[in-house]
């Protein structure tokens, strides 16, 4: 068996170099149907040549895998994980990998758990027709663009890595970085035009690779990728040409629904791969796949198989409910922080809470490169934990009640924390470590005599007892207290006023495509409307800790504190930001609490 198996290789090697040779009747595991069949023209000599290699390469690949003593029973769970095929994936002679075809049962259950059984046609639309593609316009060329609604989800996580490795990629020395002005005194102004027009596609499409990869690796706890495609899609675009690429595969594309368990088991393909060199070798190559209408729905499947169906399950508090939300077909936060994080988790807080009766709820359990921002927490909704507030990276996914969108720093900066900062996150997390009301924002007395004693906090019986005295402790009121204790007690107090004081700026990038005059924000008549994604940048005061009423009151009369220095001081305190609002500044006050943002023309949407 193994002198014949060696036999049909080469054999297809011969074939795939234009030698003519007789095949072999190949052996598969479902009969493909050719155009004869189907009533359609008889196949030309080439196109009947290239099917039978690509059918002898599939006959071959199976008996290696028959071999190796393969099953394709539990296909996808966590007892019986997917099939690995190392093949590579590459290169003018290399061997044509079709994939493997998911199990009827396998199949149903993904469509059942991504779509819900009562999914609408204009959801399976919304998640049919969104590729994954960079924005045409060049100021916002480093931005996936959104012309559908629902996968905004997976594309506002993509975009976050991708920004990742375009922005602080150790081989890229922050080239774009370097190329924005980020002086504190300068005037806001828009976002230049040629902010990110010096980004080559080569670069950008590196960048989506890398961010691809990691992310679906992520999924697979760093030890494997699957990676889905579509049969009808795996084949005749090898040797085209990079212009003409795309056209073969919506050609290939026209016509083509998935609409239940069956369809997915009829057209989808998946291979698995265990080192991250096959997987961005493989996600090269299958770029203009992921370019195409379908793309971000194989991402998500992707994503899912990579975790493995049974695990993903046993993340989600609810497994009966879909992962995309109806009715509207947004992505779910299961769906989000499973490419942020690598869990399928619905909630956002740090750790596990207890629910009590031995249930727990799951939240982030690990530091993330990016991290997430939402409205819901402004609103007390939820409560995002320190995880997600503060991830390696100065990005973050921003949620709203119907879209994602991403804010981002040009600088690391942003996140580093004088010493207030830094033991004000230490004391909250340890008391959302304590905080087992979802978020509400208290804990109990038990809890609160542990966050003290954690955070070496002493503080006075007569305050001890006021904060106690309800039967539990509410973060604001303990706040207020802490601000008001002394440092040499384990408190806030600053007699100065003036620490924490910070100013930078974040941009936000909404790649839904939306109609604006000539690309511009400005308005002038005559302009003919284009679509384009937005991008805003902001500038951004967080104020010091204490109001200048509250710095005003703090010095004593008869201090030694001149009147000209008072006034130099309030002065530097209370000095006017200009103000404006939008809901995104909600979201980011979740991360600067009391921050100013302004910029100029229209508002930043997170809609």
């Amino acid at each position: 068996m193994a002198d014949q198996e060696e036999e049909d290789l080469r054999m297809a090697l011969r074939m795939s170099m234009g030698q003519q040779h007789d095949p072999p009747e190949p052996k598969r595991s479902k009969p493909r149907e050719t155009n004869a069949a189907a009533g359609g023209e008889e196949e030309s000599p080439e196109v009947r040549n290239r099917r039978l290699q690509r059918e002898l390469m599939a006959a071959a690949a199976e008996k290696r895998m028959s071999l190796a003593g393969r099953s394709a029973i539990g296909f996808g769970s966590a007892s019986a994980p997917l099939p690995v095929v190392e093949i590579p994936v590459s290169g003018e002679k290399s061997a044509e990998n079709l994939g493997e075809e998911l199990a009827a049962e396998e199949a149903d259950r993904l469509f059942s758990m991504v779509f819900g059984s009562g999914v609408t046609r204009d959801i399976l639309a919304q998640w049919s027709n969104q590729g994954i593609r960079f924005s045409p316009d060049q100021e916002t060329s480093m931005g996936l663009v959104q012309h559908e609604g629902g996968p905004c989800g997976v594309l506002a996580a993509i975009q976050a890595f991708v920004l990742k490795y375009l922005l602080f990629s150790p081989d890229e020395s922050n080239k774009v970085a370097a190329n924005i002005p980020t002086n504190p005194g300068s005037k806001v102004k828009c976002v230049p035009p040629n902010t990110f027009a010096t980004l080559t596609e080569k670069r950008k499409s590196r960048a989506l690779v890398r961010s691809m990869g990691e992310i679906l690796f992520l999924c697979g706890s760093n030890k494997r990728a699957v990676i889905a495609s579509l049969s009808i899609l795996d084949s005749g675009i090898e040797g085209s040409a990079e212009s003409s690429k795309d056209k073969i595969i919506a050609e290939a594309l026209d016509g083509l629904s998935i609409e239940s368990g069956c369809d997915l088991q009829k057209f989808l393909r998946v291979n698995t791969y265990t080192t991250m060199a096959s997987v961005i070798q493989k996600i090269e190559a299958m770029i203009p796949i992921f370019r195409s209408r379908m793309g971000a729905m194989l991402f998500l499947i992707s994503a899912l198989l990579s975790r493995g169906l049974d695990t993903v399950q046993a993340d989600r508090d609810d497994p009966s409910q879909s992962l995309v939300t109806a009715p509207f077909g947004h992505a779910s936060q299961e769906i989000v922080n499973l490419l942020l994080s690598g869990e399928a988790v619905a909630n956002v807080f740090d750790g596990k809470m207890d629910l009590g009766g031995g249930m727990f709820v799951k939240g982030i359990s690990t530091t993330v490169e990016v991290g997430f921002l939402t409205l819901l927490e402004s609103l007390n909704y939820c409560k995002v934990g320190q995880n997600l507030k503060c991830p390696k990276w100065p990005i973050w996914v921003v949620g709203s009640e119907s879209h994602y969108t991403v804010v981002f720093a040009l600088n690391t900066v942003v996140q580093d924390e004088n010493e207030l900062e830094g033991r004000e996150t230490q004391i909250r997390r340890a008391f959302d470590a304590q905080d087992q009301s979802g978020g509400g924002g208290f804990i109990s007395v038990e809890g609160f005599h542990q966050v003290l004693r954690e955070t070496s906090i002493s503080l006075p019986s007569e305050k001890l007892d006021h904060l106690c005295g309800a039967g539990f402790i509410v973060w604001s009121e303990f706040w207020q207290v802490l601000l008001d204790l002394d440092k040499n007690l384990g408190g806030l107090k600053d007699s100065t006023g003036l620490m924490g004081k910070k100013v930078f700026d974040l941009y936000h990038f909404n790649g839904i495509a939306k109609s604006v005059l000539n690309g511009s924000q400005a308005s002038s008549g005559g302009e003919t409307p284009v679509q384009r994604p937005r991008l805003t940048k902001l500038r951004v005061s967080v104020p010091p800790r204490w109001t200048p009423e509250e710095f005003m009151s703090s010095v004593p009369s008869g201090s030694g504190v001149n009147d000209s220095n008072k006034n130099d001081a309030v002065v530097e305190v209370s000095k006017p930001e200009p103000v404006q609002h939008a809901p995104l500044v909600d979201c980011i006050r979740t991360r600067w609490p009391r921050a100013v943002c302004n910029w100029e023309g229209d508002s930043p949407s997170i809609v």
